[in-house]
């Protein structure tokens, strides 16, 4: 019942990067527990780094593809999103462990590519993903981490989602963002619409603040939970473009 109320996958996929004028590559890959997952990379020629995108809680891969045209056009960078297990053509049953294992799975494909360099991928989630791209970059070296409307915790959004209801305590799926985030100590870049309805403004602020690291936040003005690439506009891709080159200014030439 508790899953129900924290993950909404879909699992049809109608629509793909090819609808948007992209090249793309039709991924499956394996778990370390067996688990068969689906993604998308779309290259983009004579870019250096790879953004592994971890996305949210309802939906799948197919319902981030304009997002992701704009993404890969505007910061001109690669692109690799996937399915957690249990969404899309993602085999299993979705789970808090099983969105660690399946990030990490991810990972462990783009760095087997001859065309991605390992030094080079940035972690980047968007809400429920912010969670599982913390919780890798806490376990995983990375050239920078972007969490885009980041939660404290599923006890805090249970909190102020039903703050009349004190069932924070009864729930076992964590999801303990600040927990995670204070691990990091690649460059953060946090970014947050202050009209957002879902995750509240004040937990963004939340978790940067408990970041220790090298970090950046960034109030996308008048945005809500699922508009922040749209209402954003230009300044907010430029936002994630110039914090992507100051990462990878940081590392060493030759």
């Amino acid at each position: 019942m508790e899953e129900r109320f924290i993950f909404f996958p879909d699992s049809t996929v109608d629509v793909t990067p090819r609808d948007a004028g992209l090249s793309f590559e039709d991924v499956f890959f394996t778990t370390g527990d067996g688990v068969r997952l689906n993604g998308w990379f779309v290259p983009y020629q004579g870019s250096k780094i790879t953004l592994l995108w971890a996305h949210g809680n309802a939906g799948n891969i197919s319902h981030r593809v304009e997002n992701l045209k704009l993404l890969h056009q505007q910061v001109n960078i690669s692109v690799f999103i996937f399915d957690y297990r249990g969404y899309g053509r993602s085999g299993g049953k979705v789970s808090e462990e099983g969105t660690y294992k399946d990030a990490t799975a991810a990972l462990q494909y783009l760095r087997s590519r001859a065309d991605v360099e390992p030094k080079r991928i940035i972690f980047f989630g968007r809400s429920l993903g912010a969670a599982v791209a913390a919780d890798l970059a806490a376990r995983e070296d990375c050239l920078a981490l972007i969490l885009e409307t980041p939660f404290v915790s599923i006890r805090e959004m249970a909190r102020a989602a039903f703050p009349l209801l004190p069932i924070g305590p009864l729930l076992r799926t964590r999801y303990d963002v600040v927990e995670k985030i204070a691990k990091v100590r690649a460059p953060l870049l946090v970014l947050h619409g202050d009209q957002d309805e879902v995750v509240p403004y004040e937990q963004g602020k939340k978790v940067f603040a408990a970041a220790v690291g090298p970090k950046e936040f960034y109030t996308i003005r008048g945005a809500h939970h699922n508009d922040t690439y749209i209402v954003g506009g230009a300044a907010y891709f430029r936002a994630l473009r110039n914090f992507i080159e100051r990462a990878a200014s940081r590392l060493p030439t030759g």
